[in-house]
C-alpha cells in the first residue's frame, strides 16, 4: 500500500503551460511532488494562452497520459474555440468535464483532490472522485469566470440572458458548497467567496513571485527591448479584460521619439488590437517568450504598463503585477477606484495607480519617470521590495503545505 500521502488535482491549465494559472498550478504542484507527495494532475491539452492546442500535442490521442517532473499527468482533447464566446467558453468546460470525469477512474486512490477554478465545472468530477475515495474535496479560485463573463458582456442581458445568468450563478454556489475547504488568491475575493457560499472563512493562498525566478541582479538585455529607446512593455495575455482602449488615447498623447511600447504575447485580442494600433510606429509586437526568459525581458524595460477598465471592479492582484514590480522597474496600472490593486497600492504607498480614465495624466507621469532616473529607480525599488516580503514563493507555499497537512488529518 502507497504510504505517500495522495493528492489528485483538476485542473484546465498545466505545463508546458508557463502563464497565469498553469504556470502557477505546475510550480505548485512540483513543489508538494518534491515534498514527497504523490501528486496526479487532470487536465486538457496546453492551448493558453492562444487559444489553440499547442503544435507539439496536435497529433497525440484523446486520452493522453505523460510525466512531467515525476508528476502522472491525465490529459483530454478538449473542445477548444476558435472564437471566444461565452457559449465557447461553456463547450470548453462541458468538453474538459466530460474528459476529466473520464480520466478520473484512473485515480487508485487519493487524500486529497485539489479543484483549480477555473474552471468550474471541474468541481463535478472532482467531487465525485473525493466522495468515491473518502477524500478532502479543497477548491482554490483564481477568478469567478462566470462573473468575468457577465461583467466583459459576453451574454445579454435580455430576459433570456438574465434568466441564464440566475442559474448559472445558483448552480456556482451549489458546487462550492461541496468542498472541504476553498482557497483563493485575494482579500476581496475571499469576501466575494463567502458571500457566495456557506463557508464563514476562506483559505489566503496568493500566487506569488520568486527571487530565483524574477531577479534584476542576473537579468541580462533581452533582443526585444531597445536599450536605446524608453521602453514601456506589457507582457501578458491579450484579451478583452485589459482596456485597450485607453491604450489606444495613451498613444495619441504620446508625442516623443524616444518611447517605444513592446506588447510581449497572444489572446483572444490580439488581432484585433494589432489592426487598431498599425498607425502608431512606435509600437512593437513580439511572441511570447519562454519562462526562462521573462527574468530577461521584465528586467530590460524601463516602465511597466497594464491598462485596466475602470469600471470593471477586479478583486484580484494580477499575477503578472507581481513579476513587474519584482523587476524593480515602475509599473503603471490603470483600474477602478475600489479593486485589490488599488487598495494595495493605497496602503503602501506605492505610485503608478490611475483610476480616473484620464490619458494625459498618464502620460504626464510617464514623461516625469522618464525624465526623474533617481525617482523612477526608487518607485521601482519599494515596489521590488514589497512584493518579495508580501508575495515571497517560499513563505507561501510552506503556509499552504502545511493547511494540506492539517486537512488531510482532520477526521
Amino acid at each position: 500500500m502507497n504510504t505517500k500521502k495522495t493528492i489528485t488535482i483538476f485542473t484546465g491549465n498545466y505545463a508546458p503551460e508557463d502563464t497565469a494559472i498553469g504556470l502557477y498550478t505546475s510550480q505548485f504542484a512540483t513543489f508538494l511532488s518534491n515534498k514527497g507527495y504523490d501528486v496526479s494532475v487532470i487536465t486538457g491539452f496546453p492551448y493558453y494562452p492562444k487559444w489553440k492546442i499547442t503544435e507539439t500535442y496536435t497529433d497525440k490521442n484523446t486520452y493522453f497520459t505523460e510525466i512531467i517532473d515525476g508528476i502522472t499527468v491525465f490529459r483530454y482533447k478538449q473542445f477548444v474555440p476558435k472564437k471566444v464566446t461565452f457559449w465557447g467558453r461553456i463547450k470548453l468546460m462541458l468538453s474538459l468535464t466530460w474528459g476529466s470525469f473520464q480520466n478520473s477512474k484512473k485515480i487508485k486512490e487519493t487524500d486529497l483532490v485539489i479543484c483549480l477554478v477555473p474552471l468550474t465545472l471541474l468541481i463535478l468530477p472532482a467531487y465525485m472522485l473525493a466522495k468515491k475515495k473518502r477524500a478532502k474535496l479543497w477548491i482554490h479560485i483564481q477568478d469567478f469566470e462566470f462573473d468575468l463573463a457577465f461583467q466583459s458582456g459576453l451574454l445579454n442581458t435580455n430576459f433570456f440572458g438574465n434568466l441564464i445568468k440566475k442559474m448559472v450563478l445558483c448552480f456556482e454556489t451549489f458546487l462550492f458548497n461541496k468542498a472541504t475547504i476553498i482557497s483563493s488568491i485575494s482579500y476581496n475575493m475571499m469576501e466575494k467567496a463567502i458571500g457566495k457560499t456557506k463557508f464563514k472563512s476562506i483559505f489566503y493562498f496568493p500566487n506569488w513571485v520568486s527571487i530565483n525566478n524574477i531577479n534584476p541582479s542576473i537579468a541580462k538585455q533581452h533582443n526585444y527591448i531597445n536599450p536605446d529607446k524608453f521602453t514601456l512593455l506589457y507582457s501578458g495575455n491579450v484579451g478583452e479584460k485589459q482596456d485597450w482602449l485607453f491604450f489606444e488615447a495613451f498613444c495619441k498623447d504620446i508625442n516623443d521619439e524616444d518611447i517605444e511600447i513592446v506588447i510581449v504575447g497572444d489572446g483572444a485580442y490580439m488581432q484585433k488590437l494589432k489592426a487598431k494600433l498599425k498607425v502608431f510606429s512606435f509600437i512593437k509586437f513580439y511572441e511570447p517568450v519562454p519562462y526562462n526568459e521573462l527574468n530577461n525581458l521584465l528586467c530590460s524595460a524601463n516602465v511597466h504598463f497594464l491598462f485596466q477598465k475602470t469600471d470593471v471592479q477586479d478583486t484580484v492582484m494580477p499575477s503578472k503585477i507581481l513579476g513587474m514590480m519584482a523587476s524593480g522597474k515602475p509599473s503603471i496600472i490603470t483600474g477602478n477606484k475600489d479593486s485589490e490593486v488599488a487598495k494595495i497600492f493605497k496602503e503602501n504607498n506605492l505610485s503608478g495607480f490611475f483610476s480616473e480614465n484620464n490619458a494625459k495624466q498618464v502620460v504626464d507621469y510617464l514623461q516625469e519617470i522618464k525624465k526623474e532616473k533617481n525617482i523612477a529607480s526608487q518607485i521601482g525599488e519599494r515596489a521590488k521590495h514589497f512584493v518579495l516580503d508580501n508575495f515571497s514563493e517560499n513563505t507561501i507555499l510552506e503556509n499552504f503545505e502545511a493547511k494540506i497537512n492539517s486537512i488531510i488529518e482532520e477526521k
